[in-house]
């Protein structure tokens, strides 16, 4: 699964990027410093895995991740091309969700496109682009699909109709995220259509460091937005950031203590991007290793089984599964499985968020 990290040029989001994903993507002053998409693996920091590990001894420990990618800056125009936009559309086509990082602290040392800071109208700058981006796309598909729709076929009906739904929430200015919730087959058929603005979106409001708690003015506009929409907003000092990842963990630790954090503000990007893509994680513990698996929320256990390997769906018979609250009472599975509280599941459990699990399957 992949987010793209959106935003005007100049607000923080290769230097964000870099502290996500230590990637050392350029990160400079002027617009367009970035043209190729940088392309990193963030790992998603979750303490669970050290409470596994500290009753199950294990030679390695993998959390989950998610792909980042940087794109480059939109500017007004994107959508007829100014800036590359076109290519850089392109770009955000291909992810499954949005991160818009937004600026929300003064400088005189970092020039800002517009001249000012106005995360009201750097937001509206973004969302208009990706709005006529969208409007373009529908308008030259729907034509193909209303011919389909009069010689009677069902579904080209049903995709007019949606379509035209669609298009009328774009020209009223209303991006497609902002008619939500879809029904499972409705959002399948909208994913079909190439629009960008029905992606899920993750604000993170770029902060001064004399504001990590997000109470400045700027920032209450961005989580205006992101409320209007269903939405989430993660404060981030990038530069802060980019200055902790560069720390030995004992450097960091001490840092964050100083300033009374008690992780960098990337846990939280990391863990709210994960969630706004719909994912979970449930886990396997042995001996040789303790990982975190990345499932979408309301997957089966079949399904769960899958991501390890196809030979495990294909053959699934039961899981044993219990969490990690088991672990924490009983210290180890023998216990739990004594105590009665290690749960045979079949093909129709749905796995929960935390679940632990051994999977038996026909090889």
């Amino acid at each position: 699964m992949e987010v793209g990290v959106v935003g005007l040029p100049n607000v923080g989001k290769s230097t964000l990027f870099n502290a996500l994903t230590s990637a050392g993507a350029l990160a400079a002053n002027y617009p367009f410093a970035t043209i190729e998409p940088n392309v990193g693996v963030v790992s998603v920091p979750d303490e669970r895995l050290a409470i596994l590990n500290k009753h199950i001894p294990t030679e390695k420990i993998i959390s989950a991740s998610l792909k980042v990618v940087d794109i480059a800056g939109l500017v007004k125009g994107a959508s007829t091309g100014e800036g590359l936009g076109n290519k850089f559309l392109s770009h955000i086509r291909e992810v499954d969700a949005i991160l818009h990082v937004v600026r929300c602290f003064e400088s005189g040392d970092i020039l800002h496109v517009d001249g000012s800071v106005d995360p009201n109208r750097d937001i509206d700058t973004i969302d208009t682009e990706l709005m006529l981006a969208d409007l373009e796309t529908l308008e030259k598909s729907v034509d193909k699909s209303r011919r389909l729709a009069r010689s009677g076929d069902k579904v080209a009906i049903e995709t007019v109709a949606m379509m035209d739904r669609l298009i009328d929430a774009l020209k009223r200015g209303q991006p497609i995220r902002r008619l939500g919730p879809f029904k499972p087959e409705e959002a399948l058929m909208i994913k079909s259509m190439g629009v960008i603005t029905a992606k899920r979106v993750l604000y993170v409001a770029n902060v001064d460091e004399n504001d990590l708690d997000g109470k400045s003015p700027h920032v209450q506009m961005v989580r205006q937005r992101a409320a209007a929409e269903g939405g989430a907003v993660v404060c981030v000092c990038a530069s802060l950031e980019a200055e902790l990842a560069e720390l030995s963990p004992q450097d960091r630790a001490e840092m964050l203590s100083g300033m009374g954090l008690k992780e960098p503000a990337l846990s939280s990007v990391a863990r709210e991007a994960y969630r706004s893509l719909g994912l979970q994680s449930y886990f396997t513990a042995g001996p040789k290793e303790i990982r975190a698996w990345t499932i979408p929320i309301g997957a089966t256990a079949p399904q769960a089984a899958g991501v390890i390997h196809s030979d495990f769906e294909k053959g699934f018979i039961r899981a044993e599964i219990y969490c990690v609250e088991d672990l924490v009472e009983f210290k180890n599975e023998n216990a739990i499985r004594a105590a009665g509280r290690l749960r045979s599941e079949g093909k129709t459990y749905v796995f929960r968020e935390g679940d632990v699990a051994h999977f038996l399957f026909n090889s």
